[in-house]
């Protein structure tokens, strides 16, 4: 298995090597390889029929793999499913519920299934209520709860066993703006709790919650890294730099510095802009701001201008599919 870094597998949250997955003559996932460190957020990203939900399915042990390996939590998910359902949380993109149910008795309920003691299972229900945003509505029937409570309420289900690794599917993909919004902040607040597997096709989510993304097209695994990499695999990360003053100067310092492979003078409007083409993003990120106050010059305007998210996508995955 290549991967982007060397990682033990005791590091390791998700593990996958050449998993597949057919259903007949369709071939819904085509020899997948995943390295997932344990503790990040992970962002599986694709357009629909891509395989996503396929994948999330093989990863709770709900379906079996036609071939290959898959380690979830530490588990052979081949072998023992029933040792990794303590160790997991699965959120579905349709979460179903008893909607005569209350909010809170259906946590509790759930805790029952799980075998907690009914003060301990108590007690947590409380705490995800609380975690969720919905301690306000606990005693509602799920049944009158709007998209985006539902979601939370799925969340909190989830959460419920403290698993390692928590995987969700399109868990915002539905909701309006209030709902996602309170959604990804819920998520957003388990990072470093716990491994987070996000399952999306929306480019916005990955990047403000995501460390490391794989994009995947018709079963396959077409780019996987940090934003950032994947940004700089498309081309050249450029800076636009603007000063008040000439900026000659700062051309000749920024020439002699080693991950700078060019600078280039364009006029934008009454004053020029330096567009500076770097090979080390994230030294670039850390170090051009400084090297250009050193400069001594009055900076009105400092850009990055890499390829967005949006971009990388639509060129890997052909554009056929409309993105959010």
């Amino acid at each position: 298995m290549r991967e982007d870094s060397p990682m033990t597998r005791d590091a390791e949250a998700i593990r996958c090597e050449g998993l597949s997955k057919h259903f007949g003559k369709l071939i819904a996932l085509d020899h997948l390889d995943l390295a997932i460190e344990k503790g990040a957020c992970f962002g599986f990203l694709g357009p629909n029929g891509a395989g996503k939900t396929t994948t999330l399915r093989l990863l709770a042990g709900i379906t079996h793999p036609t071939s290959g390996k898959v380690w979830v939590a530490g588990q052979d998910v081949t072998r023992n499913t029933l040792g990794l359902r303590s160790l997991i949380g699965y959120l579905p993109e349709t979460p179903a519920y008893y909607d005569w149910m209350t909010g809170r008795e259906f946590l509790r309920f759930t805790a029952d299934l799980y075998g907690m003691q009914r003060a301990s299972g108590k007690t947590r229900t409380e705490e995800l209520l609380k975690q969720v945003n919905l301690t306000q509505d606990g005693h509602r029937r799920v049944g009158a709860y709007s998209r985006g409570m539902k979601q939370r309420l799925g969340l909190a289900q989830a959460l419920l066993n403290r698993p390692e690794v928590l995987l969700l599917d399109e868990p915002a993909s539905a909701l309006d703006p209030m709902g996602r919004r309170e959604m990804l902040e819920a998520i957003r607040a388990l990072k470093g709790e716990t491994t987070v597997f996000l399952s999306t096709h929306i480019l916005a989510d990955v990047e403000r919650l995501c460390d490391r993304v794989a994009i995947i097209d018709k079963g396959r695994t077409v780019r996987m890294g940090t934003i950032d990499e994947l940004r700089a695999q498309q081309g050249p990360s450029v800076f636009e730099v603007q000063f008040e003053e000439d900026g000659a100067s700062a051309v000749a310092r920024l020439e002699n510095v080693p991950w700078v492979t060019s600078v280039k003078t364009a006029q934008k409007g009454d004053r020029p802009i330096l567009q500076v083409e770097v090979n080390d993003l994230e030294k670039a990120k850390k170090e051009l701001p400084r090297l250009l106050v050193d400069t001594g010059l009055t900076l009105l305007r400092y850009e990055l201008t890499a390829a967005s998210l949006e971009e990388v996508f639509i060129d890997l995955v052909g554009g056929g599919e409309a993105i959010e």
